[in-house]
């Protein structure tokens, strides 16, 4: 079953895959706390505030602001549905460029996130999450 990228019940079902997913990929390889903001969105709060945390013990993705960010990226909700769902990396770049994503803070924790090859686990993780996104 498929769900609207961020909804609700898009959430839980991402939630579900991450703790199924908990005990087989690596420790993320940067710690980061990273504020993500997504406009234009479709349906419910507009923008959309959400966060991602990595350290060597977990990965946790909410909803809501960290005070303590060191990083936000805001880009449209079609662009964060290629970001995080699409994975497409030319995508990504042509947004970038165009200023469709915007990153203030500590850039090069991002960087040095996205430079880490995918394992197998996470590769089919990101299938699953694919398959839950309409």
């Amino acid at each position: 079953m498929a769900f609207a990228f961020l909804s609700d019940e898009w959430w839980e079902a991402a939630e579900a895959l991450r703790e199924e997913y908990r005990d087989k990929l690596p420790d993320p390889p940067v710690e980061m706390r990273m504020n993500q903001v997504v406009t234009d969105m479709p349906f419910g709060p507009d923008p959309l505030e959400m966060h991602t945390i990595t350290s060597p013990e977990d990965t946790s993705y909410d909803r809501g602001l960290l005070d303590d960010a060191e990083l936000t990226i805001t880009t449209d909700y079609d662009t964060a549905k290629t970001m995080l769902v699409e994975q497409d990396p030319q995508a990504l770049m042509q947004a970038f460029m165009s200023g469709k994503i915007r990153v203030e803070g500590d850039m090069s924790k991002l960087v040095a996130a996205q430079a880490v090859q995918p394992t197998d686990e996470a590769i089919e993780l990101a299938g699953k999450l694919k398959d839950i996104t309409e």
